[in-house]
């Protein structure tokens, strides 16, 4: 316990250390981030470490102030490093590939995570095997559904997006040619999930002939084929920390919820956010705390009323956090 405690000074003085890019969250730029992935060896905020913890193959993340840190990882932390990491992870980034920065939504900093991490995109040996293209060249070839200019009806169209030639260019199934060819300089991206109702929306905006032109489209692959993930959890309510794990017998946790008490701003709620259902699960619970909300679905509702009325979550949120 002692090498532990003595261990996050240690950890503090690596977040702070010069010329290490620690001071900045490694993917989105927040400063003072409080979470670390000790897998990947980088500093991450709040919001980027709750993606994180959907990639436990990938990355695991402990809490840089909460958390006990063995003296491994502190030098595993030390050896690494968040501009480590981005000269690997970040090595052939198109120049027309839109950075998160701290302010944008999760789900244009999710895409950004995955692509870095899960799908290695952008890695200098990267190939992309979807398009038989390297990464490196800056290509990208695929479909999207976009909105047609005179209609309200989305259609399938190919896109090209080329940093060799500086282009975006999209074809119809009844023209050989392209429809549109667009200066990479010229355009501009942002994920427009409200209006174009679709969680991967996105408006792309350009000028032609001296005029503002908008396309919308959205990819159909791009949500998440199991937005929720069967899980063990375990409650250890005198370190107030909810474990979660793939099964009951796994050494090793794939994550933790700190649990706070009430006048922290936790609780617990029955039932699960407005527009947020199970696929085969109807009920549902929702852990609160002061920077993002956790949802979980139950099989049934006597598992729900476990979970929230007079539940050992309660008790403990119930109970000031000692110092």
């Amino acid at each position: 316990m002692v090498d532990r405690e003595f261990n996050k000074p240690l950890l503090l003085e690596v977040l702070r250390a010069a010329g290490t890019g620690n001071a900045q969250c490694a993917d989105c730029g927040t400063p003072d981030p409080e979470w670390a992935s000790y897998k990947l060896g980088i500093f991450i905020c709040l919001n980027c470490s709750g993606i994180h913890r959907n990639l436990p193959e990938i990355s695991r993340v402990k809490s840089i102030h909460l958390d006990f840190w063995e003296n491994d990882l502190v030098e595993f932390m030390k050896m690494h490093g968040n501009l480590c990491a981005k000269a690997k992870y970040e090595a052939k980034v198109p120049p027309f590939y839109y950075i998160p920065h701290s302010k944008d939504c999760l789900v244009l900093k999710e895409q950004w995570i995955r692509a870095k991490y899960e799908r290695e995109e952008f890695v200098a040996t990267s190939v992309c095997h979807e398009t038989g293209t390297s990464a490196s060249a800056g290509s990208r070839e695929g479909f999207l559904w976009k909105r047609g200019r005179d209609s309200r009806q989305f259609l399938k169209r190919r896109f090209l997006l080329s940093a060799t030639e500086g282009m975006l260019k999209y074809y119809t199934k009844e023209s050989k040619g392209p429809k549109a060819v667009i200066s990479i300089k010229d355009v501009n991206a942002m994920f427009q999930t409200e209006k174009i109702r679709n969680p991967h929306g996105l408006q792309i905006t350009y000028s032609k002939e001296g005029q503002t032109r908008n396309l919308f489209v959205y990819h159909e692959s791009g949500k998440n084929k199991e937005a929720f993930k069967k899980h063990w959890f375990s409650l250890d309510s005198q370190e107030r920390n909810l474990f979660y794990f793939k099964g009951p017998l796994d050494a090793f946790e794939l994550g933790r919820v700190f649990i706070g008490s009430k006048e922290q701003g936790y609780e617990v709620q029955a039932g699960l956010p407005r527009g947020v259902t199970g696929k085969k699960c109807k009920a549902g619970l929702t852990i609160v705390t002061p920077h993002r909300k956790f949802v979980f679905v139950c099989e049934n509702d006597r598992e729900q009323k476990e979970w929230t009325v007079d539940s050992a979550l309660n008790e403990v949120i119930s109970q000031p956090v000692t110092a």
